[in-house]
């Protein structure tokens, strides 16, 4: 079993009020976010932006794994996730991701790379994520 952590930490208010996230390996180590870097033109990160990149990594690494199962052996792949939020109702929804891959495989056909494609979407982490169940466990603190 392997368990992943990460952190955020929020103050203030939702329009003016800003966060950071934490991750243990370092990679996000007091990156910021706020409501201008989600929701406008700020430079910055949010939530989606991280979830469409574990998407296009975890992707390129699921393809990467069943081609070498099937006999090939890539020399690139580029994978681009582009995550899509509406606002339905007052309520912000990620209505998909599209994924866009380009590889370079040697001796590799379009029908063989199209069908271990599918598969990699199919069989990749993050692609069955969307579905998973989240549970919570939640404790209000005292103010200070």
């Amino acid at each position: 079993m392997l368990k992943r952590t990460a952190q955020a930490v929020w103050h203030g208010d939702l329009m003016t009020g800003s966060g950071v996230l934490d991750a243990p390996s370092g990679i996000l180590a007091r990156t910021p976010y706020s409501f201008p870097t989600r929701f406008g033109d700020e430079v910055g990160t949010n939530p989606e932006e991280l979830i469409a990149a574990a998407h296009a990594g975890c992707y390129c690494m699921a393809l990467t794994f069943l081609l070498e199962k099937a006999g090939m052996k890539p020399h690139a792949i580029r994978a681009a996730a582009e995550l899509t939020v509406v606002n339905r109702d007052a309520s912000w929804t990620v209505t998909g991701i599209e994924l866009t891959v380009t590889a370079q495989i040697p001796g590799a056909t379009d029908d063989d790379f199209q069908r271990v494609a599918q598969q990699a979407k199919t069989g990749c982490l993050v692609s069955r994520l969307v579905n998973a169940p989240v549970s919570l466990h939640a404790r209000l603190e005292p103010a200070a």
